[in-house]
């Protein structure tokens, strides 16, 4: 087939917005004897390197104008992309319109401006290459004729191809290349909707995410299914998306579901503290004086679950946290936002251990949350909301020690990330035990009884949170002859009568947040 042939590369367009490397690149073009047209800034910095090239403007007839804003939305330049050679060389000669063969191009930093803070929007609007993505446009839907390459990342491989095909370019590399000039075209639009959206009061009609793939994974869930790893396009990461992998075997799926839940959680504390994650739900969280101490409380909350968990801390992973975790359990991934050089030696000699840098454990999740439907998603907010010690009300007749509304933040903090139903029993910046995910919220108030008791805690004096209201009385019931002096909650219930009465009878502290954290 015609259209599967290599193709010469005689003539350029070359205008870029980031000039990483187009020096070197154009240089390697005219060495390969390829007629180089360029526009404003490009075109001087080429000439400003002694590297012949032909204005924009003298190759079209047609003079930049609007302050740049018009420079190639002209027909000697589009006719010159889109030509399909044979099939319209009468017209191309009719209107002097000479053939373009390659187009680099990339766009104006739009993404990179509205990350500043109190953007104005005509600034904005300014930054809203038009010219750029027509010819991006024009010459990966042209790519049967013409190759296009739309990033400073794909400058070395174009070369090298050119090279090994005596200046031509392949019919495959042209079809990869237009595949990515088309993606790159969708998230820059994608960025400006999205954008232009936050203006308006309404839910927007249409809603779009635009991802870049990070990773390829080996399988999903569950071996038989295909995953990948991707993160948000435009952004420089945060969390699990922004981890550096020191050492150890490939992350899998579960692997990055249940250390982002890990990391966002133990974000949330600023003393010393460690977070133990299974299947998605903190099964051990402590603060400590020190990393170890931490580490060696969260631990103490459910030895067996936390076998095969995920571990994240939020200070220096040290030399003595570290030979306590190896020597202590089997645990798939540790993930910290600074690693001493002696800790990853000790790491090391559990090959297989997955060791996280985590960059920016401490930036708090933004944008927005989706979860996925047959043929459609569900989107909202991220949980950014806050409980402090200002927010408490106390709705029972017995009033709280200072040390008993610490107990109470701090349950209500590792609350938040337990899959609801959440119960969670903490005392003295540890939890003691915690039941997630049940139908019912007794059964999550009961299965977190068991848990201290297997782990040998005495549940007197410790309070329970909840990550929504109680239905019933019974959760108290349960709670009180367990010894629990404090309970925390949301509040909002039909019966909150009742189950205040209940927390009364049995001389308890309960706190109303007014705040729910469901996490399914």
């Amino acid at each position: 087939m015609a259209k599967n042939r290599k193709i010469k590369i005689k003539r350029a367009l070359v205008s870029v917005s980031d000039k990483t490397g187009i020096v070197d690149f154009a240089k390697k073009l005219h060495n390969l004897n390829i007629e180089i047209i360029s526009t404003g800034g490009t075109e001087k910095l080429l000439r400003k390197n002694k590297i012949p090239v032909v204005p924009a403007e003298k190759f079209s007839g047609s003079p930049e104008m609007m302050g740049g804003r018009v420079k190639t939305l002209v027909p000697q330049i589009h006719g010159g992309i889109l030509s399909r050679r044979k099939e319209d060389r009468d017209e191309t000669k009719k209107h002097g319109i000479k053939e373009i063969d390659l187009v680099v191009v990339n766009l104006y930093p739009f993404e990179e401006t509205i990350k500043k803070p109190n953007i104005e929007l005509d600034e904005a609007i300014e930054n809203i290459d038009i010219g750029g993505p027509t010819m991006l446009r024009s010459a990966a839907k042209n790519f049967f004729h013409v190759a296009v390459v739309s990033s400073p990342n794909l400058y070395d491989s174009f070369i090298a191809d050119l090279k090994s095909e005596s200046g031509k370019c392949s019919y495959e590399t042209r079809r990869k290349l237009s595949l990515k000039a088309f993606e790159h075209v969708a998230n820059y639009d994608i960025a400006i909707a999205n954008f232009l959206s936050t203006y308006d009061d309404e839910a927007p009609e249409n809603f779009f995410s635009s991802h870049k793939l990070k990773q390829v994974l080996r399988y999903g869930e569950n071996p038989h299914q295909e995953a990948n790893f991707y993160i948000n396009s435009g952004s420089e990461g945060a969390g699990i998306t922004s981890a550096e992998q020191i050492q150890g075997k490939e992350l899998s799926y579960n692997n990055i579901a249940d250390t982002d839940a890990a990391i966002e959680c133990v974000s949330n504390f600023e003393k010393p503290s460690c977070v133990i994650v299974k299947h998605a739900n903190p099964c051990g969280v402590a603060s400590g004086k020190t990393l170890l101490e931490a580490y060696e409380k969260a631990f103490s909350c459910d030895e067996t679950s936390a076998f095969g968990g995920i571990i994240a801390l939020n200070k220096t992973l040290d030399k003595f946290t570290a030979k306590k975790i190896i020597d202590n359990q089997f645990v798939e991934v540790i993930a910290a936002p600074a690693i001493n050089p002696a800790a990853k030696k000790i790491i090391a000699t559990k090959k297989n251990v997955r060791l996280l840098l985590v960059k920016d454990l401490f930036q708090k999740p933004t944008g927005f949350k989706t979860l996925t439907m047959n043929q459609g998603i569900l989107v909202q907010n991220v949980d950014d909301g806050v409980v402090s010690k200002k927010d408490l009300k106390v709705v029972t007749k017995k009033k709280p020690t200072s040390k008993q509304v610490n107990d109470a933040l701090f349950a209500w903090r590792v609350g938040k990330y337990v899959k609801s139903n959440a119960i969670v029993y903490a005392k003295n910046n540890m939890t003691l035990g915690i039941g997630a995910g049940q139908m019912s919220r007794i059964d999550s108030a009961e299965i977190a009884v068991s848990k201290a008791k297997k782990a040998g805690f005495n549940l007197k004096g410790a309070t329970m949170a909840s990550d929504a209201f109680f239905p019933f009385r019974d959760s108290i019931d349960e709670a009180a002859k367990n010894g629990i002096q404090c309970v925390i909650q949301p509040g909002g219930s039909i019966r909150d009568k009742e189950v205040i009465a209940a927390a009364n009878e049995a001389n308890m502290i309960m706190f109303f947040t007014s705040m729910r954290h469901f996490r399914h």
